[in-house]
């Protein structure tokens, strides 16, 4: 049952204000118990909230070092086939510095022969494309 003149909402506060006075008259707190229980109620919200917040982050912080732990396991197989490379290549560059050692020295006399030989052995002869002045 409305007042007239009033909608709804207006009617629920003259009622809310009323309703509360006079549980300031008889000492009862309905009204007030009705908005802690809400107000309980509403921390209660508040606090799941923040409690599946918290989950959540415990949830990705937990996915984020699962994922690094694999990233560094796949990181650690890369770097170490790479370092196997490297060791490799370091046996096959010890392997020919010492072919190309021995092939020096055992070629060093026959090539100094013939680079003197060369050098010493002179033949004077005229250019092809030289031209007489005549």
């Amino acid at each position: 049952m409305y007042v007239v003149g009033f909608n709804h909402v207006q009617y629920m506060v003259i009622v809310l204000v009323l309703v509360t006075r006079l549980d300031l008259v008889t000492g009862c707190c309905g009204v007030h118990l009705g908005y802690a229980a809400w107000f309980e109620h509403d921390k209660g919200k508040n606090r799941r909230l923040k409690q599946a917040k918290e989950e959540a982050q415990a949830e990705i912080e937990q996915y984020r070092m699962q994922r690094e732990k694999e990233f560094k396991t796949k990181e650690a197989a890369a770097l170490g086939s790479h370092g196997n490379s490297a060791v490799e290549v370091d046996k096959e560059t010890v392997g020919k510095m010492g072919s190309i050692q021995t092939s020096y020295q055992r070629n060093r006399e026959g090539v100094l022969g013939n680079l003197l030989k060369m050098v010493c052995d002179i033949k004077p002869e005229i250019h092809a494309n030289y031209r007489f002045a005549g």
